[in-house]
């Protein structure tokens, strides 16, 4: 017997007893939380801390800031950006390094010359400290967030949801063919004598730099 065999057998044997027909358990229905604006933003910048990433909170005025000194503090003197990226947070990326834009065309050991790669988010989910993706044209595709060693990636406040059910409506992905990429801290792994070591499958490190829309960063 195959180790298929095994576990097939084991599943048969286990639910030998079940009479509910396939179809017939009713829809799962996920109960909404509700959530203060303050709670929602705190508890995500917890909990992206937690992950081992940077988290720098500054309300809108301090955004392009915010970027020159990450890549300065981290010293960066190249970084990739892509080619939606907001003009100032370009004009700021270019004020702290030497700045290519993505044009599509870059190769991965290109790619893994560059020190630094600056987006925007599609939104954060706070009870998980999860940034998503959805590489519009300010997040750029996927490859320029994976190779790169550091990744300063711009939130706004008013892109937070609360959980991972809100995440997946606000995001629809059954009605847009754009891939996710889901981020929860610095790429990292404890596979090997539960040693932990970052930057295995992608950016090292992780500064998110949350954008208080609302002005009032703490």
């Amino acid at each position: 017997m195959t180790a298929r065999d095994e576990i097939l057998a084991r599943v048969r044997a286990a639910t030998a007893d079940v009479e509910t027909t396939a179809g017939a358990w009713a829809p799962l229905t996920v109960p909404e939380v509700a959530a203060s604006r303050a709670d929602t933003v705190g508890t995500f910048a917890e909990n992206v801390a937690d992950y081992r990433a940077e988290v720098v909170r500054v309300p809108t005025s301090e955004s392009a800031t915010a970027i020159i000194e990450a890549l300065k503090r981290h010293e960066a003197a190249t970084a990739v950006v892509p080619a939606g990226l907001p003009e100032d947070w370009l004009a700021a990326a270019t004020a702290a390094a030497r700045v290519v834009i993505d044009d599509g065309g870059l190769t991965a050991p290109e790619l893994d010359r560059v020190d630094a790669v600056v987006t925007a988010a599609a939104l954060g989910i706070a009870t998980t400290g999860t940034i998503v993706l959805d590489h519009r044209a300010d997040q750029g595709r996927r490859a320029i967030t994976l190779v790169p060693d550091i990744h300063v990636c711009l939130v706004r406040s008013g892109q937070l949801v609360h959980d991972v059910p809100e995440a997946v409506r606000r995001l629809r992905p059954e009605d847009d063919a754009r891939p996710l990429t889901w981020i929860s801290g610095p790429s990292a792994t404890s596979d090997i004598e539960l040693e932990r070591v970052e930057g295995v499958h992608g950016p090292r490190t992780l500064v998110v730099v949350l954008v208080d829309e609302d002005g009032d960063a703490v």
